[in-house]
This record gives structure tokens, sequence and C-alpha cells, in this order.
């Protein structure tokens, strides 16, 4: 798990990861943008292949918004496109806004983010200058709290659902308070079971690659997926590589339940998907 730096996209770290390990077979578990710093895990090898059952999982953030200036990008790496000459709001004005960003809310995706319309990301479209109607999606803000008042600038943390833009966050909040702002900087603190405690910066990865050491800091699938476990006999192992069905274990497992199944070496062969009548279906098969 890297501790991205600032000024990077999430697509460098994973270039730079590769030829640590010598291997093309590395993805990310969420975009950050080149702003922001902090948390953000590799699947590695084997494991890219668990990437769609390990995304989705909570997210927390740490950053600045600068109050009174909107920018064409919602951040700091952006162009100003509108000043407020008025007096900034109070502290309590502030925290009286936040509030009514917890729960279910409605964010239109920024034109500088990499959803697509008709197949091409709007980043790219919005560097040719053009800006089209995006669809609103709804995501989830369990916490929202003020940290630190300095106007021009405060403080916010986030814990939100997968998919919450923070930058939209800002954008919105200057509107609510009707001065306008922008996203000054960022830091993801955590993304689903990964906090940045364990988060390693990229060049004390790069020495860990010299030395030897990376491998030992490959989490096992298995300790993350945070799915049932069962352990397959040789036989199930190998109908399980074939993509064959086995009979689950005694105790009743509701169907839809995804198990994790270890082979003889106790490493993850499979993810496996409970169906009626004690049966466990293969959904990804790793490699051997």
């Amino acid at each position: 798990m890297v501790d991205k730096p600032q000024g990077l996209t999430s697509h460098d770290v994973v270039d730079a990861v590769r030829k640590m390990l010598g291997t093309r077979r590395i993805g990310h578990l969420g975009t950050l943008d080149p702003l922001a710093t902090g948390v953000l895990p590799l699947a590695v090898r084997n494991a890219t292949k668990l990437v769609p059952f390990l995304q989705g999982g909570a997210k927390s953030y740490a950053g600045a918004i600068r109050l009174g200036q909107e920018t064409d990008t919602l951040d700091a790496d952006g162009e100003i496109v509108r000043r407020h000459e008025g007096p900034l709001p109070s502290e309590e004005q502030i925290r009286q806004v936040l509030v009514s960003f917890v729960g279910d809310i409605e964010q239109i995706p920024p034109m500088y983010s990499a959803v697509k319309m008709d197949g091409v990301p709007l980043h790219r479209l919005a560097r040719q200058g053009r800006e089209v109607e995006r669809s609103p999606k709804q995501v989830h803000i369990d916490r929202i709290e003020l940290v630190k008042f300095a106007l021009p600038e405060i403080e916010i943390e986030v814990d939100c659902s997968a998919g919450t833009y923070v930058r939209a966050l800002a954008a919105d909040l200057g509107v609510r308070l009707g001065c306008g702002g922008h996203l000054a900087s960022l830091r993801r603190t955590r993304s689903g079971p990964f906090g940045d405690d364990l988060a390693i910066p990229l060049d004390g990865l790069a020495r860990q690659a010299e030395s030897g050491e990376i491998e030992a800091r490959i989490i096992p699938p298995v300790n993350v997926l945070g799915f049932p476990v069962v352990r397959l006999r040789r036989e199930e192992e190998h109908r399980v590589r074939h993509g064959g069905e086995i009979t689950g274990p005694d105790a009743p497992v509701p169907p839809g339940t995804r198990v994790a199944a270890l082979g003889s070496d106790a490493q993850l062969v499979a993810v496996l998907e409970a169906r009626p009548g004690r049966k466990l279906k293969p959904l990804r098969v790793l490699g051997s």
C-alpha cells in the first residue's frame, strides 16, 4: 500500500511499482487526483483479479478548503474563475452548513474527472474547452467535521462512501455559503480496511524493492477480503480450479454469500459464491 505523493496520478504510481516488482500485473483500488496524497492500495499479480471484490469500501479524507475563490477544476490545480469580494462566513455558519451534507446527497461529477461520456473521459472534453451535461450520482456522507477555522481556509475531515468527490463537496459548500470555494489540499487517510498507518512513501518502497524486503509488505488477499473462509481438500481444489461447483460446509451458508477458498498450501485459490443446496460456485479463480 502506497502513500501517494502530490503531483503524481494514480497511474503514475502503478507504473512506478510495476518497475519495482518487475510485473505488469498491478492495479489500484480507487483513483486519487494528482493534488491528493495518502492511501492508495495496490493489487499485485493474482490479486488484480480480486479488485472488483475490494473496491467500493468507505473512504476517509482530511482536506483544506479555500473560501472566496472558485476554480474551473474545483481544486487548487485549476484556474480561478470567480472571486468573492464580500465578507466570508463565520465559523458557526460553516458548521451549520456542513451538517446539511450528512446522509445521502447527490453530486454532479466534475468535468475534470475520469467519468466517461460516450466512451470519452470528461477531463479530455474539459481540456478541449467543452462542458457536457452530467447526470447526478448519489453518494453518502457519514461524517463531515470542521477541524480548523483560519479564513480564508478551513480544514475538514470526511468519512464517505466510495465515489464521493471531495472537490465537489468543497465547491458545493462554497455555493451554499454564498462565497464560493475550492479544494486547496486533500489527503486520503483510509480506503476500506486500509489506513494510512500502513501506507509507505514511494521512495521507501523503492528502497525496500532494492533490499528485497518489498515482498514482505504484500498483504495476503484473504486478510482483507473479509469473506468466510473454507479450506479445500485436494480433489475440491482441482475441481474449483477448473470452474466446478463443490459442496459447502455442514453449517449453512446463505445463498449469495461470498466465500474465500484456501488450498492445501493455505493460499487463496478462488472466491466462491454460495448457491442453494449447499453448493459453492467459483466466481473468480486465481492462477496457481
